[in-house]
């Protein structure tokens, strides 16, 4: 990974070490505002419920935006900007118990990260060229490696309270906006006729093999997301408790972290992006084939937690097979003009189907243990992760996706 990382030019390195600090800040606080919302600030649970989710909205909702921003004023601007931001947003969680503030707060967080998330893909995406799913890849393992050490710090910085966890995370956001304002160079992406940005959103949402596309592509972030939601809610009820979802956290990181760029170079040697894609959801559908397998079975709890744990090996490497074809793919199709409009719009509908599959997986699980079929939420992710990869290859098979540095076919 160290070699690969250094083959890469310096703007390139920088958006990646940029990334881990991006994750090592976020995951330094997210995990912890909850409670402290309830116990130090005194909130009543659908008010934390609402600061949540009004972060969460905030920032899928706006990714567009922030997308087309990047697109017409360039990329390091809103990295910036959006790292600038979040500063602010982290810094007001630590000093203030007022609502008011503590909703600003939350609104300035999510659209930080709508800002700088299209910006920094969109930039990677064109200074890496051809080199984009490598790129991706080694970008991959710093983004792993923040999730990984965020909650570590968070939990060492708890002893000094709530407060020194929100400046401590604010300074690292501080840090990075200083970093790339003296390193990251200048970047737009292609000077072009510029046009009304309604027609711009138009091109977009019109493109249907991209919409095909980000539509295939829904369920593997509803899988994915599982991980925080279905998967720590079986670890919990098998008696796991918290250690139990730390350890399968640190699971997926550490396998993302030694094996995303070695997966990545084995993929490219033997399959086209579409392929990888295909097989990577698929891996993620599989995965829950051994949960579904345990739950109608009588084996004791410590069975259960490992099929749990095969679940989360196979739910990772799917996705990091997936992730860095996946995210050039997504490069290509937008051409030279309109990267992060592109990127913006998939991750505006990736939120959308992110927030449906999250409400069903709920329900479900829910329906599932009230009913005696505690089987049926694992067998319907495992469905729908098959039928993703049923739609990518089919789009690929009709030449639909792109190849390196090629648009698809029109529709």
């Amino acid at each position: 990974m160290l070699a690969e990382f250094r083959s890469f030019d310096r703007p390139i390195q920088l958006l990646q070490i940029n990334q881990a600090g991006i994750n090592l800040g976020f995951y330094m606080l997210m995990p912890y505002l909850a409670q402290h919302l309830s116990t130090g600030a005194g909130l009543a649970a659908w008010t934390i419920g609402l600061i949540l989710g009004l972060r969460s909205f905030s920032q899928q909702g706006l990714f567009l935006i922030g997308g087309t921003l990047a697109d017409r004023l360039g990329y390091k601007p809103l990295i910036m900007l959006g790292c600038a931001l979040r500063t602010v947003g982290f810094a007001l969680f630590g000093l203030t118990t007022s609502l008011p503030l503590l909703i600003l707060a939350a609104v300035v967080t999510g659209f930080a990260g709508a800002l700088f998330n299209p910006a920094a893909r969109a930039y990677l995406a064109c200074e890496a060229g051809e080199r984009k799913v490598a790129a991706f890849a080694v970008f991959n393992v710093f983004y792993q490696g923040g999730i990984l050490l965020g909650p570590l710090a968070g939990i060492a910085l708890l002893n000094g309270g709530f407060t020194a966890v929100c400046l401590s995370a604010a300074a690292v956001f501080a840090v990075l906006t200083v970093l790339q304002g003296l390193c990251l160079p200048i970047r737009r992406g292609p000077a072009g006729e510029r046009r009304p940005v309604l027609c711009d959103w138009r091109q977009a949402f019109g493109d249907r093999a991209f919409v095909s596309f980000a539509a295939a592509m829904i369920a593997s972030y509803a899988l994915s997301y599982q991980m925080y939601l279905a998967l720590p809610l079986e670890v919990d009820r098998l008696g796991g408790g918290e250690e139990g979802v730390m350890a399968l956290y640190a699971i997926s990181a550490l396998v993302g972290i030694a094996a995303q760029v070695r997966l990545t170079a084995w993929c490219s040697a033997r399959w086209r992006r579409g392929q990888a894609i295909s097989r990577g959801l698929a891996l993620m559908g599989l995965a829950f084939l051994p949960p579904a397998a345990v739950a109608h079975l009588p084996f004791p709890p410590v069975w259960a937690l490992v099929s749990i744990v095969a679940c989360t090996l196979l739910l990772t490497v799917g996705t990091l097979v997936a992730f860095p074809f996946e995210m050039a793919t997504i490069a290509d199709m937008a051409g030279d003009r309109l990267i992060g409009t592109y990127y913006g719009l998939y991750n505006l509908l990736s939120g959308v189907g992110l927030l449906a599959g999250n409400l069903l997986a709920g329900a479900l699980v829910d329906v599932a243990r009230s009913r005696g079929l505690a089987g049926l939420p694992w067998l319907l992710l495992a469905v729908a992760g098959l039928t993703s990869a049923l739609a990518v290859r089919r789009l690929d098979r009709r030449d639909r996706l792109p190849s390196a540095g090629q648009v698809p076919a029109a529709i």
